[in-house]
């Protein structure tokens, strides 16, 4: 797919990974909708549109698609919400059933914005790669990659032609870990000392391989992993 001049809807799209791959879009030449709570807190490149929509919000989802059909890009990069850390059994059950939020999010995304979507759209779903390597401490976040990885690969001959595909991002240099700082930085590079790659991953490098999955026609029901070498250290 060559995006120049193809419109692309971008859940999450005003921070952390979201806002890059809003960024790498709109510097190929697509027409940006960037998606999120509180679309007024950021900046994004001239040109793009914000909007503002909670993906939790099943109705407003599917009101926000409509408006802004047809489209050839959906991406989803929405956290949809807290995610509970720490061991299972000293967990507060409603935490990690609220950790399943993000899913719900992607859920009425996809759900709802597939029928907008062009017959050769592309559809990037963001995981996380406590899906199969998880480490103490983060069973939340295991069990919601791993849904969100099986639920990719069980649409994607659904809604063939068009595509659907994730990418499991390690640990990221973003908003997640605190404002941006010299020592935000540095304390996600410290949890990153036994890989393979012994840094933070950074917002772009995660956005590239979304841009991948956009632009190659021939990958569909796959996971990309951009971890540093987390699955293997």
């Amino acid at each position: 797919m060559d995006v120049s001049g193809k419109k692309a809807l971008v859940f999450g799209g005003t921070s952390g990974i979201g806002l890059a791959t809003t960024v790498r879009l709109a510097d190929l030449g697509a027409r940006v909708v960037a998606v999120s709570r509180n679309p007024d807190r950021t900046e994004v490149p001239a040109g793009v549109t914000l909007k503002a929509c909670d993906v939790r919000d099943g109705d407003g989802v599917a009101a926000l698609c409509a408006d802004n059909a047809p489209y050839d890009v959906l991406i989803s990069a929405a956290t949809g919400g807290d995610r509970a850390l720490g061991p299972f059994l000293d967990m507060d059950i409603n935490g990690f059933k609220g950790s399943f939020d993000k899913l719900w999010g992607y859920a009425n995304v996809v759900r709802f914005g597939t029928e907008f979507l062009t017959d050769t759209g592309a559809i990037v779903l963001v995981s996380g790669s406590p899906a199969r390597r998880t480490k103490p401490g983060q069973i939340s976040l295991a069990s919601v990659g791993g849904a969100v990885e099986a639920f990719a690969r069980s649409l994607a001959p659904e809604i063939a032609p068009r595509r659907i595909n994730v990418v499991s991002p390690g640990i990221i240099d973003t908003p997640m870990f605190g404002p941006d700082s010299p020592e935000r930085t540095a304390a996600a590079d410290q949890r990153c000392a036994a890989h393979m790659i012994p840094r933070a991953g950074t917002p772009d490098e995660v956005a590239q391989g979304i841009i991948f999955l956009v632009q190659n026609d021939f990958v569909t029901g796959t996971t990309v992993d951009i971890d540093g070498g987390w699955l293997h250290s």
